[in-house]
Parts: structure tokens; C-alpha cells; sequence
């Protein structure tokens, strides 16, 4: 398997692990001038539990591929965190802020992949 898209499905996994929502996997990879070749967009009902998501997806692809994010940013306020592996993106947002800021409609050249929400 590409080991981009082992990187994606260890994000997910550590996305469901502590039960976010509204998975959306943007596959940028056939559009020029991208920042990366994925984003991968997710929601948690409490800043709290954006904080739980992001340590999670950080805990999961450090053990499953010895693997950090380049950088993390909006863990502050946790409103919005994004996480830069490089070839993936990964944004957890709380419901408004996803909402504002739209971005599974920003490419809108970009496949679109939902991922269940597991109960």
C-alpha cells in the first residue's frame, strides 16, 4: 500500500478512536499548485474533544509509522488544529468553525471520500 494512504487510514483510525464525526478524506493529488496530497477533515463535538482527536491521531501514526507531524497549530483554543504530515493535512474542527469555514467546498476539483462515523 502507498505509504501516503497508510498515513491516511492511521489518521482516521486515531480520529475514530476517540470518536469524531463527519470524516471527509479530500484527495488533492490531481490538482496542481496543492499544499499536499490529502486533506483529511473532521469534527469534534467540544474543544475538548478536538483536543482528544489530535493526540489521538498523533499517538496512533507515531506508533503505527514513527511518524510526527511537522507542525500543529490552533491546539491553544483547539477550535480548529490543523496537522501537517507533509502529504496529508489533517483539520479537526469544532461544528461552527467547520461550518465557516467550509473547506470540503474549497477544491471543490478534489474527490471527496466520507467516512462512516462509527458508535
Amino acid at each position: 500500500m502507498d505509504p501516503t494512504k497508510k498515513l491516511v487510514r492511521y489518521i482516521i483510525k486515531g480520529i475514530q478512536e476517540k470518536k469524531g464525526s463527519g470524516i471527509v478524506v479530500a484527495d488533492l493529488s490531481k490538482i496542481d499548485g496543492t499544499i499536499c496530497r490529502y486533506f483529511v477533515i473532521c469534527q469534534g463535538n467540544s474543544p475538548m474533544q478536538v483536543e482528544a482527536i489530535t493526540e489521538s491521531v498523533s499517538d496512533t501514526v507515531r506508533e503505527k509509522l514513527n511518524e510526527k507531524p511537522l507542525r500543529t497549530v490552533g491546539q491553544e483554543n483547539a477550535l480548529w488544529v490543523a496537522m501537517d504530515y507533509v502529504d496529508v493535512m489533517v483539520h479537526v474542527f469544532v461544528p461552527d468553525m467547520r461550518e465557516y469555514y467550509n473547506l470540503e467546498n474549497l477544491w471543490q476539483d478534489a474527490k471527496l471520500t466520507k467516512v462512516e462515523d462509527i458508535d
